[in-house]
């Protein structure tokens, strides 16, 4: 993936996929997306990224020798729903692995579905933990996005006050319980901590909170228009003055929905941002581009994610001679693969990756700052 060469023989190659079809596929693989739901947004960039792995996979050989298809299903719906899905493409496609890009409840349900039956690569940030047998992780976990970017950003903004606010499940409470520690261990203090319901659309009380508490840096695990409303709202309280802000989930749509007037003082921590400047990146950008249009679906780390997913499961497979389970999990510890991110390498089940930090001010990110080869303490023993 060095030049426009390759690059055309990636699309040629996802296009000969795309009209042939099923008749030329000997591997299927699953891929679970949210198509519909609060995730629906990222739908169309994962499937992009998908494809265009795919692409990349065969015109490399494929899968031991073999050529891939991908089986898509929507799981942007309730658990109880993407179960039914994905047996579906499972029993009755003959899905072989499959690679997922949905919340955590799907997870969890789905790890009751597969019982390490069947190869099951998960790629958007979560919150850590997940250790079944089968299972692969991609996606940045939150001591990969805050153990080595809160003390930079402490040091560089002069940041000793932090206000903690988020949705409440999971992934912001867990989230958070590590950001106190990272914290406290740079010098710092917590003077505020608030979950809001999914539901909410009015941050008022919130922002006089963080005003009175004296925060200087505001740390955010709100997800999707939550995040965007409160960051509109945090600007026109005139609070970016007072505080920087820090999100671990806000990517490129996001910042697009928070605007350019909205997002003075505002970070984000993640695997993977469209304004990366490695050669893998552009190049990754420059294949998108050509496969898909101009107008494609924008690039952001949770659309990307599915990309790395499947080139993990390329090279455990061809590792392995094999994708079932059992010969995947005796090369799995310590496999390494490339990505537009850089090199990821398999650690207790989690990838160890470059984390990025990316300033939004003026509506689009530049990057600050990288912090290679970052391990996930939520990583498997």
């Amino acid at each position: 993936m060095n030049n426009r060469f390759l690059i055309s023989i990636f699309s040629a190659a996802f296009s000969a996929v795309m009209l042939a079809g099923a008749a030329f596929a000997e591997v299927k693989i699953g891929v679970l997306v949210p198509d519909s739901g609060p995730a629906g947004l990222f739908g169309p960039s994962t499937r992009h990224s998908a494809q265009l792995a795919a692409a990349e996979i065969n015109a490399a050989g494929g899968i031991n020798g073999e050529q891939i298809e991908l089986v898509f299903a929507d799981v942007g719906v309730p658990p109880a729903e993407a179960v039914q899905a994905a047996l579906k493409v499972w029993k009755a496609e003959g899905a072989e692995a499959f690679i997922g890009m949905h919340d955590s409840a799907v997870r969890e349900a789905l790890t009751g579905l597969f019982k390490g039956g069947v190869p099951y690569v998960y790629t958007p940030v979560y919150e850590g933990g997940a250790c079944s047998e089968g299972l692969y992780v991609t996606g940045e976990t939150p001591s990969q996005q805050l153990a080595p970017v809160i003390p930079f950003l402490m040091k560089k903004e002069k940041v000793r006050k932090w206000y903690l606010i988020g949705n409440d499940y999971n992934w912001p409470r867990d989230t958070n319980a590590l950001a106190r520690g990272y914290i406290d261990d740079a010098g710092g203090e917590v003077v505020g901590e608030e979950y809001l319901p999914f539901t909410v659309a009015e941050f008022d009380s919130s922002l006089q909170k963080i005003r009175q508490s004296g925060a200087d840096g505001v740390l955010i695990t709100l997800v999707g228009g939550a995040s965007v409303g409160f960051n509109v709202a945090f600007a026109s309280f005139g609070l970016d003055q007072q505080a920087i802000r820090l999100g671990t989930l806000i990517e490129e749509n996001t910042l697009a929905g928070i605007g350019a007037d909205n997002a003075n003082r505002l970070y984000s921590s993640a695997g993977y941002f469209s304004a990366i400047k490695t050669e893998a990146a552009r190049d990754f950008a420059t294949s998108y581009s050509e496969m898909f249009g101009e107008d494609a679906a924008p690039l952001n780390s949770l659309g990307q994610s599915a990309y790395d997913g499947l080139m993990l499961l390329a090279k455990l497979g061809n590792s392995a001679g094999s994708l079932q389970v059992a010969e995947l999990e005796k090369v799995a510890e310590g496999i390494s693969f490339e990505s537009p991110r850089g090199t990821g390498t398999l650690t207790g089940r989690h990838v160890a990756q470059t984390i990025y930090l990316a300033n939004g001010t003026g509506g689009t990110f530049d990057i600050t700052a990288s912090f290679d080869s970052v391990a996930s303490a939520e990583a498997c023993p």
